[in-house]
């Protein structure tokens, strides 16, 4: 049963030594409450509090780290069944499946798509997560070749070995042994095995049923078994199946508090026809899947998975934001232009990235406007002619550039007069309104 926030508090030390990050016990309590802390992060607190309190202040959803190291990725811990509500914390890892049946050079193509598949937008690292090692063949020492492959030439990359047979699982999961892999295939029928050979190389485990009621049943016997980290595949087979099956698990876990339910959950939307593979996956991302499972990862669908993903998982309440500075876009010189902008981050990487294509080296003031677009700050009062002109002179760019001229936002050009008056001896020029017409206007201008 869920416990307030004043039942909670009444189980803290009520030191209120900010050891947790909250300014207060009760504040931390009312955080274990909506579910948006764990009680780990109370270094104080007692035993007895912790068995009481453990399970109920642990997130409706178990957290799962698939993998290790840098390229490790955390699933689970969510709390919302609709991102408005709060937000979703985190975001589906991307899978690709390799076959123990694919010829080698068709194997390592996939491996190194994975290893080359990073991209950088608005400021996030964004990858294939994991590979998904499948025993295709029904075939233990297929299934450890190809492990020792993927080991081999990927030895970070989160692995996911794919198989119903326990001598074959215990052939290919040693390669990844203490490194955060899945053994996905457990059972009914193979349960106590399968968990015998993932406790041995510290692997979660992957269950799959037919239907909710086997899956629940199912989670409970691997629990007994000795394992809790684990995720489930409800075995969807089209994504009219994953949406009913990942709301019906969502909804049960968060709004009934269920526990045999309340895992991550697994997907595998693979498909022959890329496209529709593309479209299945995006139905994941959008319902709820911890892990995705497909086939292929061209760039081009990596850049629509990617980019869903991102927009999902972003703080609906939060504009995404870039620190308050000035960057340094090309080799710049004290004659370099002086820009400036908000620090909203789609912002940042659109203008910079114009400024890049310019190849006129340019100083990029980045003022902190709660990560508001321009003609939103200037309205929202944040991007006013006072607090640009405060932050040039706390910026100390003065003394960088041989020139006193900023140049601002052609949205805003209404601002330039009062700047001028409050930025004494600076020069303001009325640059473009839209970014793609600064490699133009700074070209002309270096000429």
């Amino acid at each position: 049963m869920a416990l307030s926030g004043v039942e909670i508090f009444k189980l803290l030390p009520k030191t209120n030594c900010k050891k947790c990050g909250h300014p207060t016990c009760l504040a931390f309590a009312m955080k274990l409450a909506q579910r948006q802390a764990t009680l780990d992060a109370c270094p104080d607190v007692s035993e007895e509090a912790k068995q009481v309190l453990g399970e109920a202040s642990a997130p409706p959803i178990r957290p799962i780290t698939l993998g290790s190291g840098d390229l490790a990725v955390k699933m689970g811990e969510e709390t919302v069944l609709f991102r408005h509500e709060k937000k979703f914390v985190n975001p589906s890892a991307i899978a690709v499946a390799i076959k123990d049946t694919e010829a080698d050079d068709a194997a390592d193509a996939k491996i190194d798509a994975v290893n080359s598949s990073e991209i950088d937008r608005v400021g996030q690292k964004l990858r294939v997560d994991a590979i998904a090692i499948m025993n295709e063949s029904g075939d233990a020492s297929k299934l450890e070749a190809l492990a020792q492959k993927v080991a081999q030439k990927a030895p970070n990359v989160a692995a996911i070995v794919c198989t119903e047979n326990a001598d074959a699982a215990e052939a290919a999961l040693k390669n990844f042994s203490g490194k955060g892999a899945l053994l996905y295939g457990v059972t009914d029928a193979n349960a106590e095995a399968m968990v015998n050979v993932a406790k041995a190389h510290k692997a979660s485990v992957g269950v799959k049923a037919d239907g909710l009621d086997a899956l629940s049943a199912l989670t409970e016997k691997v629990k007994g078994l000795g394992i809790d980290d684990m995720v489930i595949d409800p075995q969807s087979k089209t994504a009219k199946d994953m949406i009913e099956n990942n709301t019906l698990i969502r909804r049960a876990a968060i709004k009934k508090s269920f526990k045999p339910l309340g895992f991550p959950v697994i997907n595998f939307a693979t498909r022959d026809d890329s496209m529709l593979e593309t479209l299945v996956a995006s139905v994941g991302i959008c319902k709820f899947a911890s892990i995705i499972v497909i086939n292929s990862v061209e760039k081009w669908k990596n850049l629509a998975l990617f980019t869903l993903r991102q927009n999902i998982y972003t703080d609906p309440q939060v504009p995404m934001q870039v620190e308050q500075k000035i960057y340094e876009v090309g080799d710049v010189t004290a004659d370099s232009p002086l820009l400036i902008t908000t620090n909203f981050s789609l912002t940042y990487f659109i203008v910079s990235g114009e400024v890049e294509n310019s190849r006129v080296p340019t100083h990029l003031a980045v003022m902190d406007c709660e990560g508001l677009s321009v003609l939103t700050a200037w309205a929202a009062g944040k991007f006013t002619a006072g607090k640009i002109a405060e932050f040039i002179k706390e910026s100390g760019i003065a003394d960088k550039v041989s020139h006193k001229e900023l140049i601002l936002p052609g949205y805003v050009a209404i601002l330039s007069g009062a700047i001028e008056e409050k930025l004494e001896g600076w020069k303001i020029t009325v640059g473009p309104r839209e970014a793609n017409a600064l490699p133009a206007f700074l070209k002309s201008r270096a000429a």
